[in-house]
């Protein structure tokens, strides 16, 4: 076991892909275990791990987000937030963190949601007197929210991995994520509203307007989620039924794409589904070896035989979790540890439904946390001249509200597990 393992994480700390490093990982043990014949499995695998219905939407969604951030949904939903809220005390960083989830109820993308929120949000509220770490910080974070409010990737991949129900996991992210964001604004309220000038109110008129104009966007995850929980759909055909939506709105209402766009779009969506599926396939043979290798029952055995609280398991898995986070992606977190931990917690007596919320809240840190959080250097990229600790100092209340979210869910399951089972009645 400590072979296999050790094998994977030296090959990571040489700096190899993490595909490649699970990838070759896998073959090794396929060659050790099984023989140099065996590797001819390889192949098969990867075709079965791709044959998956459930898989199939993660490139349209991919797709969808892409078309989104290239049509600037995500401007018209800042528009019409700021023009509700941005009267109220700090309601510029009130309207980015509504933005923030609107967009990520829309897209399921962390990265797209920074992106598209950032560009707006960011030269909006430095220029209008906010303290530029926490303008930082607030969009870093409030991006975060796209992998835990559905639709989500990280959760179709571990209802992949798992065989739980897609939907349900899209339902447990609901209450969590309306809970974290709420706990922004709580922040930024409380810290903030007393440095920074009030905005005049805009007008009702202007108000009707710009949701009157933004409606066709946020009937977007009304569409997906109110068709998958009403049986229209499954979660994989409300990916494909959103990404023809989405065309819809941004080629004939919003008329903010047009064919040229189209090569660019569908090259940037190619990119990331290649290395999404990468990884999949990658994780799915170093699963093999694991699963051949009985590794996730003994590590089962080994902790449920320790005289410890279940709580204490839990704690290590999570500071496991934030240790990953500070060295891997959120993709490549859930493929490697799911096929470890998911028995364990089972053994444990946990809620795999619950637990998945608890571990997408921990991946949203790993988009946050040094070196390779994601969203750092999505901000860095998108504020010219901004120094990576700025961001750093500015995001660090954010991580410490979901370290804070995290505990709240765990000690108040229900949270997570009282919208699925409902909707199941």
């Amino acid at each position: 076991m400590l072979t296999i393992v050790g094998s994977l994480f030296f090959l990571l700390l040489i700096g190899l892909p993490v595909a490649f490093s699970l990838g070759l990982t896998g073959m090794a043990g396929f060659a050790v275990l099984m023989g140099p014949q065996s590797l001819t499995q390889i192949p098969i695998i990867a075709y079965k791990t791709l044959d998956d219905f459930v898989l199939s939407s993660i490139p349209l969604y991919i797709l969808l987000s892409q078309i989104l951030l290239t049509g600037r949904v995500g401007n018209d939903l800042y528009e019409v937030a700021s023009k509700w809220v941005r009267h109220l005390p700090a309601g510029l960083g009130i309207a980015t963190v509504l933005a923030c989830a609107a967009f990520a109820a829309i897209s399921g993308s962390s990265v797209a949601t920074a992106v598209t929120i950032g560009m707006v949000a960011i030269p909006e509220m430095v220029s209008r007197g906010y303290p530029k770490e926490l303008v930082l910080g607030l969009v870093a974070g409030g991006g975060t929210l796209g992998i835990l409010i559905p639709p989500s990737i990280p959760m179709i991949l571990f209802g992949a991995i798992t065989s739980e129900s897609v939907g349900e996991l899209f339902m447990a992210g609901v209450v969590p994520g309306i809970l974290l964001t709420g706990l922004f604004i709580l922040y930024v309220v409380l810290f903030v509203s007393k440095k920074v000038p009030s905005q005049d109110p805009a007008t009702w008129a202007e108000r009707i307007a710009a949701l009157r104009h933004s409606s066709w966007g946020l009937f977007l995850p009304v569409l997906i989620i109110g068709g998958i929980y009403a049986g229209i759909f499954t979660p994989t055909e409300a990916a494909a039924v959103g990404t023809i939506y989405s065309l819809f709105i941004t080629f004939f209402v919003y008329r903010t794409l047009t064919l040229r766009d189209l090569p660019s779009i569908l090259v940037e969506t190619a990119k990331s589904n290649a290395m999404v599926l990468a990884i999949v396939i990658g994780a799915m043979q170093y699963g093999f070896i694991l699963t051949i290798m009985q590794i996730p029952q003994q590590l089962t055995e080994l902790v449920t035989g320790m005289a410890v609280s279940r709580w204490v398991v839990f704690l290590a898995i999570n500071a496991l979790l934030l240790f990953l986070g500070c060295v891997l992606e959120s993709i490549s977190i859930i493929l490697i540890t799911v096929p470890l931990l998911y028995p364990l917690i089972l053994k444990l007596g946990f809620d795999p439904i619950w637990f998945a919320v608890i571990m997408v809240i921990n991946l949203e840190l790993a988009l946050i946390t040094p070196p390779v959080g994601m969203n750092l250097f999505v901000i860095q990229g998108i504020s010219p001249g901004t120094r990576m600790t700025e961001i750093l100092r500015g995001v660090l209340p954010f991580a410490l509200l979901m370290v804070l979210t995290i505990a709240i869910v765990a000690w108040q399951p229900d949270l997570a597990t009282w919208l699925p089972n409902y909707l199941k009645k």
